[in-house]
């Protein structure tokens, strides 16, 4: 009798402990989730965007080109630069309203 409440116990102190860094987990987790969505909600009001995947893409799409642009202008090809600048401006025109 004295081992099935020892064994008992344990299991309500083992299970208390998951429990407890179960709990723990998620409300890091949805602190983390909270504070991204806070991030887009905020970036694309600012922009004037949608907060659809397909706009944050594009919006990141647009970016890379327009850092591409850059580095080709840092290497002094012009007309390579050109060309990223506008499929960058023209892809970021898409998004940004």
């Amino acid at each position: 009798m004295q081992v099935e409440g020892f064994f008992e116990g344990l299991g309500q102190a083992i299970g208390a402990v998951i429990r407890f860094v179960v709990d723990g987990l998620d409300w890091l987790f949805h602190g983390f989730t909270h504070a991204g969505s806070n991030f887009i909600e905020g970036l694309s009001r600012t922009l004037g965007m949608d907060t659809s995947l397909i706009s944050i893409g594009a919006l990141i799409i647009g970016l890379i080109l327009l850092y591409s642009a850059i580095r080709a202008f840092m290497r002094a090809s012009i007309i390579m630069g050109i060309i990223w600048l506008a499929l960058g401006l023209w892809v970021m025109s898409w998004v940004v309203h």
